[in-house]
C-alpha cells in the first residue's frame, strides 16, 4: 500500500529487485588481499570452489575466474550492461577485439544487440598493500526494435559523470553522480545510441548519492507512470517521506512524487533506478534476454554456431597488464587513455 510516494519497502537479497526496463542489479564489494605476479590473490585459495566462488571467504570471492577474480568470457544478446566501479579494476575483452581498463568511479556501459562475448577479470594491481573492490552491474532491457541492433561499447569516465555536492540547511553535505538521465542543469554523459535511455521521453536514471550523517534531501519528483526504485545499501537507518528504512533495503517509489530523504547517524549510500517500463513480453534464458522462447532458442543455436564473432585472445581471463593505466580500445580501433 503506498504512503505518500513510497509504495513499497523490500528487503535487498542477490540479485537487488529491479522493475522494467531493468532486468538485474547486483552490488559486488570485495575485499581482496595483496595480489601476486599473476594478478591474483597472493593467498591460497584452497577449499575454494573455484570457477563459482560465490562465497565470500576471507572477505573476497573468486567468481567465475580461476587465477584472477572476475567472469571469463561469456556471452550476451538482448539488452545491456552498466558497470559503475566504485572501486578497484576492471580489465574488458570482448569478442569484437575492444579491450580495456576502467575503474574508480568510471562506468562501462555495453550494448549487447545481436550478441556478444565479453570477459570481466578484476586484476590485483597492488602487491604491497590491499586490493579493495566494489562495482555495481545493472542490466537494461533492449525494446524488441533494438534487440538485434550491433555491438556496441562505451566508456563514461569519472571525471565526465555530472557530479553534484550540495548541502542541506544544516550545512550537511549530499554527493550526486549522474550515471544516466539530468537534474536541473546537469545532464549524464549520452548512452550508447540504440539504448533505450536514449530516448530522453523514457527518463531513465541511475543515480549514485552520498548522504552525510543527518543529512536531508529532497529527492525531486519526475514524470507520472515511471518505475523509480531507490537502494539504501549502506547507513545506519534513514526515513523516504517520514516511513522508515534499513540498510540493505530498497523502496519502490511513485515517480511522481518528491521524496523527502533524512539519514540517520551514519554516512548513507543509495543507488536510484529509474525508466519508462518497456512494457514487452520478456523471455530470458541466463545471458540471453528476448520477448519469446523461440527467440531465446534461436539465441542459443546462433551462439553454438558463430559464438558472437569467435573468441580473438589467447585465454579466456585475459588481463591488460601490471601497470596502472585506464584506458579503452574500441573495436574500430580508436583509443582513449585517461591515466
Amino acid at each position: 500500500m503506498e504512503t505518500k510516494g513510497v509504495i513499497r519497502i523490500f528487503s535487498l537479497g542477490f540479485p537487488w529487485k529491479t522493475q522494467d526496463p531493468f532486468l538485474f542489479c547486483v552490488h559486488h564489494e570485495d575485499h581482496y588481499p595483496e595480489g601476486n605476479p599473476n594478478l591474483g590473490p597472493d593467498v591460497s585459495l584452497s577449499g575454494r570452489n573455484l570457477g563459482n566462488d560465490f562465497v565470500v571467504k576471507d572477505g573476497f570471492r573468486m567468481y567465475h575466474g580461476e587465477e584472477v577474480p572476475g567472469f571469463p568470457a561469456h556471452p550476451h544478446r538482448g539488452f545491456e550492461t552498466v558497470t559503475l566501479v566504485r572501486k578497484g579494476l576492471v580489465d574488458h575483452s570482448d569478442s569484437l577485439g575492444a579491450y580495456g581498463r576502467f575503474g574508480d568511479g568510471d562506468v562501462q556501459w555495453m550494448t549487447a544487440g545481436k550478441g556478444v562475448q565479453h570477459a570481466e577479470m578484476f586484476p590485483l594491481l597492488n602487491q604491497d598493500a590491499l586490493n579493495p573492490f566494489e562495482l555495481f552491474q545493472i542490466w537494461l532491457n533492449l525494446p524488441s526494435k533494438n534487440k538485434f541492433a550491433e555491438p556496441h561499447y562505451k566508456m563514461l569516465w569519472a571525471e565526465d559523470i555530472p557530479v553534484i555536492d550540495m548541502k542541506d540547511s544544516s550545512g550537511k553535505k549530499i554527493h550526486l553522480e549522474i550515471v544516466a538521465g539530468s537534474m536541473e542543469k546537469y545532464q549524464a554523459v549520452a548512452p550508447p545510441p540504440e539504448s533505450w535511455a536514449s530516448d530522453p521521453n523514457n527518463e531513465v536514471a541511475i543515480w549514485y548519492f552520498d548522504m552525510e550523517a543527518g543529512a536531508e534531501w529532497e529527492l525531486p519528483a519526475a514524470t507520472h507512470g515511471l518505475t523509480r526504485s531507490l537502494y539504501f545499501f549502506r547507513g545506519k537507518e534513514a526515513t523516504l517521506n517520514e516511513q522508515h528504512i534499513t540498510p540493505y533495503h530498497g523502496a519502490e517509489l511513485a515517480s511522481g512524487s518528491a521524496i523527502r530523504i533524512k539519514n540517520g547517524s551514519e554516512t548513507g549510500r543509495f543507488l536510484m533506478l529509474q525508466g519508462r517500463p518497456i512494457l514487452e513480453p520478456v523471455a530470458q534464458y541466463g545471458p540471453f534476454v528476448m520477448n519469446t522462447q523461440e527467440e531465446i532458442r534461436q539465441a542459443m543455436m546462433d551462439y553454438q554456431r558463430t559464438s558472437f564473432g569467435g573468441w580473438p585472445w589467447k585465454d579466456r581471463s585475459p588481463v591488460h597488464g601490471k601497470e596502472y593505466r585506464r584506458f579503452a580500445r574500441y573495436a574500430d580501433g580508436k583509443e582513449e587513455v585517461r591515466s
